[in-house]
């Protein structure tokens, strides 16, 4: 008897886990993307962060899969971005530099000739909001409501200010200076608002919000925090968890790394609430590596950070979940990039994107369907620098000039220690790199490290209307 009871309870959980991937597979599932901003690749529990507690964060990863090998497509914030939203190499388009606060310029930002992952998924029935920080053109024709998103709450430019008392400056007619940006008014869609919140927590509360008014229907959730970017600012409530740590900046980036977590435990718990958990894909990760020197992060044992291609500046902080398709507390460690959230997202949408995409469906490789590398080959490209790096599974040739080159085995060298001097593998890897870069176009904006020269050719940057 006991036997009977047994196997029925254990056909009853195979039952239960097939009709789990059945409503899935025939289910469009729910997207939320959580971006943090100059985040360090050390700086999470799930890759071993001791001082700086995240558990919020952590139960993406334990509730699904952590990325040891997550890249993105870019060092800095905005072509990392346009890569991410596009699930293309930002530079099939041009947009190889970071934008400037330029409003006036239909041309500073993301093209029109790119599909969001909004746009698609708004075409099969999805209700989009994003949150937070834009970065991918002030323009009107360049702004979310007009590339896909139903619903925004944020701020257009690379940064803001997180304190209400410093959002002084009521809409961007104010503006004078690329940095003067960071004071305006926080929009709700296309108005400006007042708002008393800590910057953290109010994108936190408005992502909540609108998973509570779409629970019924298919969404997508773009939450793009700035933290822990610059300036760093940060309330008493999160400063009180780290009075432990000396370094002030250090204790800062803590706390508003802590912000960042506590507004992921409020999003998670209210998938939880509404019974919509299961069939919810949450992707998290930063936007590239963190900016040691600038806000206190760490990317150990990675080398460098924010701005090279070397492994600090390109791989994150990277995790995902989807309760009815993936098992939990998988570690993945093939090479996998920021381009493959689009291309995973539209494989289980019913979205049929209208360009190319550079990303592939992960989803396979988790499930133990598809068995070897999701990408042969990585790319990376600065333009203005003439720096490159490829990755061909388990080898990377990085170039910080256009000359000098080094190859390394990642595996073996996780810190870009000791160059290797197998000229036929560098040969090969540097041929790769070039049939890619024939696909790839020179930037069409100047970017943020062109700001004096790009103000001079446009001095009406400034002149701007009201909104």
């Amino acid at each position: 008897m006991k036997r009977v009871v047994i196997l029925l309870l254990y056909f009853g959980v195979l039952v239960n886990c097939q009709s789990k991937k059945d409503i899935a597979q025939n289910t469009q599932p729910n997207v939320i993307i959580i971006l943090t901003d100059d985040q360090g690749y050390a700086d999470v529990g799930f890759n071993g962060c001791k001082d700086i507690p995240t558990p919020n964060i952590d139960r993406i990863a334990s509730q699904g899969v952590k990325f040891t090998n997550g890249y993105v497509s870019y060092a800095v914030c905005g072509p990392s971005r346009a890569g991410l939203i596009t699930g293309r190499y930002q530079d099939r388009f041009g947009f190889g530099r970071n934008p400037l606060f330029a409003p006036n310029d239909p041309n500073q930002g993301l093209p029109l000739s790119e599909e969001t992952l909004a746009s698609a998924l708004d075409k099969v029935g999805y209700q989009t909001m994003a949150i937070g920080k834009w970065h991918l053109g002030a323009h009107k024709s360049q702004r979310p409501l007009n590339r896909g998103f139903d619903e925004f709450f944020g701020f257009l430019t690379g940064g803001h200010q997180y304190f209400p008392h410093l959002w002084t400056l009521n809409d961007v007619s104010e503006v004078n200076s690329q940095y003067a940006a960071y004071n305006t008014k926080l929009l709700r869609n296309n108005s400006r608002i007042d708002e008393r919140e800590y910057l953290t927590d109010a994108l936190s509360r408005e992502a909540v919000g609108f998973i509570e008014r779409n629970s019924n229907k298919p969404f997508f959730l773009y939450l793009a925090y700035n933290a822990p970017h610059t300036p760093l600012q940060a309330t008493k409530k999160y400063l009180d968890r780290f009075a432990h740590i000396e370094d002030e900046k250090r204790r800062t980036y803590a706390a508003m790394v802590s912000s960042v977590d506590d507004g992921v435990g409020l999003i998670l718990n209210k998938l939880d609430e509404l019974g919509i958990d299961e069939n919810t894909m949450v992707f998290f990760l930063s936007d590239n590596g963190g900016p040691n020197k600038t806000n206190g992060s760490r990317n150990d044992p990675l080398k460098a950070g924010k701005g090279s291609l070397y492994e600090g500046g390109i791989r994150v902080p990277f995790a995902m979940c989807w309760p009815a398709m993936i098992d939990p507390n998988q570690k993945y460690d093939r090479p996998v990039i920021s381009l493959d959230i689009f291309a995973t997202v539209a494989a289980h949408s019913k979205a049929t994107p209208i360009n190319s995409l550079d990303g592939v469906n992960i989803i396979p490789y988790l499930a133990g369907q598809k068995t070897g590398y999701p990408h042969e080959h990585l790319f990376w490209r600065k333009f203005d620098s003439r720096s490159y790096a490829v990755r061909h599974r388990n080898l990377k040739l990085i170039s910080l000039n256009g000359e000098n080159e080094e190859l390394y085995d990642l595996n073996q060298d996780v810190e870009e220690s000791h160059h290797l001097t197998d000229l036929t593998q560098k040969q090969k890897l540097f041929e790769s790199k070039e049939n890619w870069d024939s696909e790839m176009i020179d930037p069409v904006f100047l970017g943020l490290m062109q700001n004096d020269e790009y103000t001079k050719l446009k001095p009406d940057r400034f002149n701007i209307e009201p909104y």
